[in-house]
Order: structure tokens, then C-alpha cells, then sequence
């Protein structure tokens, strides 16, 4: 145990289930050194996500524990009856160990504001005043780059982008300094500049404070740009670690190879230098000007939020058009517009000015048959699967119920249609009767799709579709949009702050900032040759799968930004 602060041995987790014993992590042995980031990796459902909750001791009551997991020499499992079960973890946990979940939007409060969740967690484990914990947690949410953080502290959860809320839950995390701290995917939903300066901020206190990281994610580039040792899980084992640089770009088990093979890389041309080279695949984009028929169109369209001095401008003249068997990237920055821009185009969000054409129809003018006849020819695929599937319907209801509002079908042949479309998107039929709180994110997120194609949709509009993906997983995915593009015509809205997924999958490119289009041209143009220092900044800010360029580029951006200030 000396010189860890998290200690892992020969850890066992079985579920028990109606349908029998489940085993999710089999002898796992691992450990972190105060200062040292160790990452886990491996495809949804390995079991990393099963480590980090045991380490914590949050494991859920139909979960068999064997093994030892201490942290800070307190033994968290235990490998006996009633061992542990003096251990305060109110205490260790917040104070020696916090955790940054997954899905931000299940780990806030959302009838409190964001400030006063922070404020919790200060006076939780500190003796501090309420105002002195008040000026506390607005400083935590500068330090993670919320904008004006005094104003954003009074605002609730879902007044704040999914961005903006994954850096609350870091700021909570960080709020008491730990000694040890275990970010379950902290980066999934956070745009890469500010993923770059989240970061940029755990690597400060990792080094500041000694705070141990064991970092969970399947963002290789995130592990090439912040983990000093590697441990790649498979099927609820380890097999393989090591140092960075030599998982990453000396694999030896077959399985690392295989993974390191499916990542995206984005290929941009720096300094004379190329950070990748997209490789070859069937999720290729079509050439500019292929596209068919206008499918949807905003034209000069803006939306403002509120009335008066509190008035938020979220759009502001923004004209994008999305042809048939097209795909348009939206990208940007966490409250850039993206995810606005997407909804406007879905009937979601009026805009205050401008006009939308679906189908060649003014949504404006379109009401009741007719609306809805143009949104059973649209498809949609959120960011957060939790949120957007109902924990009280079975896999196969949640894919079904598109089909129960919009077609009449028997039971059988919505059944049917349902495994159909299950197989489309690479999932087993027999995930179908299983809740959503049964499946790991990744395969949540794949229902969400299977759920936005079950009616063969005109378009498919596609809010960071791949963000809670592995990278192999997030390949296959992406090879069945462009499989089921190519059979079938749709156009495609494609939001993400991922810029390798869009590079290799987008045709063209809306590069949105304070709600404004910055530029917009061929995927090829934009992101290999920007013309803006905006573009360039986002490009420069993606983290690539490869640690000795990652700490080039990053001494090259923290040397820009140095310049800049």
C-alpha cells in the first residue's frame, strides 16, 4: 500500500439479476500514486465504469464484491463480512475521494441551483460560512471556464448546456481538493477547448496538490494528452498496461491494436506537421454539390431567450441549409448555438426572426395533419440517452413508440420492425426486453438511435450522437448512419465537438461561435485550411491519440494562449 493512494487487488464484481448471476469485472488489480493519472480504457461494458464505483463503494445493492479496494489505506470493499462497513464514506468521499460521473445531467440536483449544489459540498466536509463557500463556488466555476460565473452560480441545471453542466460536476469534484479523484468520462461532453483547459486544470492539480487520477474514458486522445500509465479492460479484465507512450504506440495485445485502429484521427496541417491521417472507411464524405433536394433550410433565422436586460441573443442571423443524402457538421463551442440550431430545425425553438423550411414547408405556417406528417420524416438522437429514453419502458417500447404515434401497425410487426432495426445499429435482439438502466451508456445511445431510424426518417438530426461511444463502437455507429444514408437519402444535421468524427463523416461544415456562423465551406476547406483564429484554435485544441505530437501541439496552444493574455 505505500506510496498509493488508491490500491486495487484482485477485485471481483458479480451482479445478481432476475435471469441469474452476471460477472462484470474478474481479478483486477491496479494502482495510483499520489500526482499520477492511471486510465482505464476499454469498450462500453468492460467493466471500467464498474471499477470506479467500487472503488468509491457505490456499487448497488445486487452487486457481490470480492477483493480489496482501499483508498488512502481505508479499505472500501473489504474481502471479508462486514468489512468496511465502519468506514464513513460520507466522509472519504468529497474530502479524500470525489468522483465526476458520466451523464451530468443525472449527477445534478434539478430543483437546485448549480451554486448552491457547490456550497453543499463545500460546507459538507469544511467548517466554512455560507458566504465565504458562496464566494467559493463561483471562483470553482471560473476556474472551470463557465462564463460569468456569478450570474451562472443563481441558474438551475437546465438552464445550462450540457457542456456547461459537466463542468459544474467538475467543480464539485475538485471543490474540497482530494486527495484521490476517479473522472468517469469527465471530457465526454465538453467541447474541445474547454475539454483542453479542463484538462489543463486536473494536470495543475494533479501536480499542485498530489491528487491521484484514476481517469476513465475511451477518448484516446484524452489519454495520449493527460494519463501517465494505461490499463486496457476487455470483457472485465486487464490485458494490458503500461506506461503511455508505450500502450499507445507500441500495443502488444491484440485487443489494444484493435482499438487504437478504430480511433478517428483528425489530419490537420500544422506547422508543416499532420496530426493524422484520417483513415480509409466507408463513412468517407460525399463531395460537395452530390446532395439532392433541400430538405431543411434556415434561412437568416434568430432566436433570443427572455425580454429586456436579461435577453439572451442564442442565434443571430444564421443561415444553414441540409440537402438530401448530405450530412452538415455543426460545430462549436459548449453555448455556441449548436444544439439551437438543431432544434430550430426541428419545429422545437420558433425563431424570433428568420424563416425554417422542412420539406420544402414553412414551419411557421404549418400546423396540426400536417406538422406532424413532416416530423414522422424526422429522426432525432440526443446527447444525453438518459434523459431521452423512459426508464419505465423495456429497450424494445422506447424503439416502438415512434412507430405507435406515426404508423398503424399490429404489435407483431412493431416487434418486428423493432429487432430489425436493433440489428441495423449492431445491438442483440435480446437486449430488447431489458430496461435502459440495464445497459451501458454506450449501448443506451445506440437504442437512441435505433429509436430516431425505426421510421426510415427524410432527415436524422443527430445532437453528439457519438459522444458516449468507445471508439470502436462510435465507428460501427457511424458506418451505419452512412450505410443507412447511402440505402436511403436522408439528409443528415450532425452537432458535435468532436472535429475528427466530422472530418471523417461530414461533407460540409457550419462552424458556429456566440451564435453567429464564423465560416462554413467543404469539411476538407474548413478544417484542413481555416480562415479564421477561431477555427484554428478549435483545431489546435484536439487532443490526438499519439502522447509525443499531443505534448507538441499542447506546448504550442499553452504558448498562443500565453501570448494572447
Amino acid at each position: 500500500m505505500t506510496g498509493s493512494i488508491l490500491d486495487v487487488a484482485d477485485l471481483g464484481v458479480t451482479f445478481r439479476t432476475e435471469t441469474g448471476e452476471v460477472p462484470a469485472v474478474r481479478g483486477v488489480s491496479l494502482t495510483v500514486a499520489p500526482g499520477e493519472t492511471l486510465a482505464l480504457v476499454g469498450e462500453s461494458g468492460s467493466g471500467k465504469s464498474t471499477v470506479a464505483l467500487a472503488a468509491m463503494g457505490l456499487l448497488p445493492g445486487n452487486a457481490r464484491v470480492t477483493g480489496r479496494a482501499a483508498i488512502g489505506g481505508t479499505d472500501i470493499v473489504g474481502a471479508g463480512p462486514g468489512a468496511g462497513a465502519a468506514v464513513d464514506l460520507s466522509t472519504l468521499r468529497g474530502r479524500t475521494a470525489s468522483m465526476v460521473f458520466q451523464e451530468p445531467a443525472t449527477a445534478l440536483d434539478p430543483l437546485t441551483r448549480v451554486g448552491a449544489q457547490i456550497v453543499e459540498v463545500i460546507r459538507n466536509h469544511r467548517s466554512v460560512s455560507r458566504s465565504a463557500a458562496r464566494q467559493e463556488a463561483v471562483e470553482l466555476l471560473r476556474r472551470v471556464g463557465i462564463p460569468d460565473p456569478a450570474q451562472r452560480a443563481t441558474a438551475y441545471p437546465f438552464q445550462l448546456s450540457g457542456g456547461q453542466r459537466q463542468r459544474v460536476v467538475i467543480a464539485m469534484a475538485i471543490a474540497n481538493n482530494p486527495s484521490l479523484l476517479i473522472a468517469d468520462e469527465p471530457t465526454t461532453a465538453l467541447d474541445v477547448t474547454v475539454q483542453a483547459e479542463i484538462l489543463d486544470l486536473l494536470r495543475d492539480l494533479a501536480a499542485d496538490t498530489g491528487t491521484g487520477v484514476l481517469l476513465v474514458t475511451h477518448n484516446m486522445g484524452v489519454v495520449a494528452d493527460f494519463a501517465d500509465r494505461v490499463a486496457v479492460m476487455l470483457s472485465g479484465e486487464i490485458v494490458e498496461t503500461g506506461p503511455v507512450e508505450q500502450v499507445l504506440l507500441r500495443p502488444e495485445h491484440e485487443y489494444t491494436q484493435r482499438l487504437l485502429a478504430a480511433v478517428p484521427r483528425l489530419a490537420v496541417a500544422e506547422q508543416g506537421e499532420t496530426a493524422g491521417t484520417p483513415p480509409a472507411a466507408s463513412t468517407e464524405p460525399a463531395a460537395e454539390g452530390s446532395a439532392g433536394e433541400s430538405v431543411v433550410q434556415l434561412r437568416d433565422v434568430s432566436v433570443v431567450f427572455g425580454r429586456g436586460g436579461r435577453a439572451v441573443r442564442a442565434l443571430d442571423r444564421v443561415s444553414i441549409e441540409v440537402r438530401a443524402g448530405e450530412t452538415v457538421g455543426l460545430v462549436g463551442e459548449s453555448g455556441s448555438g449548436k444544439s439551437t440550431a438543431a432544434r430550430v430545425a426541428l419545429g422545437l425553438i420558433a425563431p424570433s426572426a428568420g424563416t425554417v423550411s422542412l420539406f420544402g414547408a414553412d414551419l411557421r405556417r404549418t400546423r396540426g395533419r400536417s406538422r406532424r406528417r413532416l416530423r414522422a420524416g424526422i429522426g432525432v438522437v440526443l446527447q444525453d440517452p438518459v434523459a431521452s429514453l423512459d426508464a419505465r419502458m423495456s429497450v424494445a417500447e422506447c424503439v416502438a413508440e415512434p412507430l405507435r404515434v406515426h404508423r398503424s401497425m399490429s404489435g407483431r410487426q412493431r416487434r418486428s420492425r423493432v429487432e430489425e432495426v436493433l440489428d441495423r445499429v449492431r445491438l442483440p435482439r435480446a437486449l430488447a426486453d431489458r430496461a435502459p438502466r440495464e445497459l451501458s451508456g454506450g449501448q443506451r445511445q445506440r437504442v437512441s438511435l435505433a429509436r430516431a431510424l425505426v421510421l426510415d426518417p427524410r432527415l436524422l438530426v443527430a445532437d453528439e450522437p457519438t459522444s458516449a461511444l468507445d471508439v470502436s463502437v462510435q465507428q460501427s455507429v457511424l458506418e451505419v448512419i452512412a450505410e443507412l444514408q447511402a440505402e436511403l437519402g436522408f439528409a443528415c444535421l450532425f452537432v458535435s465537438h468532436d472535429l475528427a468524427v466530422v472530418q471523417r463523416f461530414a461533407a460540409r461544415v457550419v462552424v458556429l461561435r456566440a451564435g453567429r456562423i464564423e465560416e462554413q465551406g467543404s469539411t476538407g476547406r474548413t478544417l484542413l485550411h481555416p480562415e479564421t483564429d477561431y477555427t484554428r484554435r478549435l483545431l489546435a485544441a484536439v487532443p490526438v491519440p499519439d502522447p509525443a505530437v499531443q505534448r507538441r501541439r499542447r506546448a504550442a496552444r499553452q504558448a498562443v494562449a500565453g501570448a494572447g493574455a
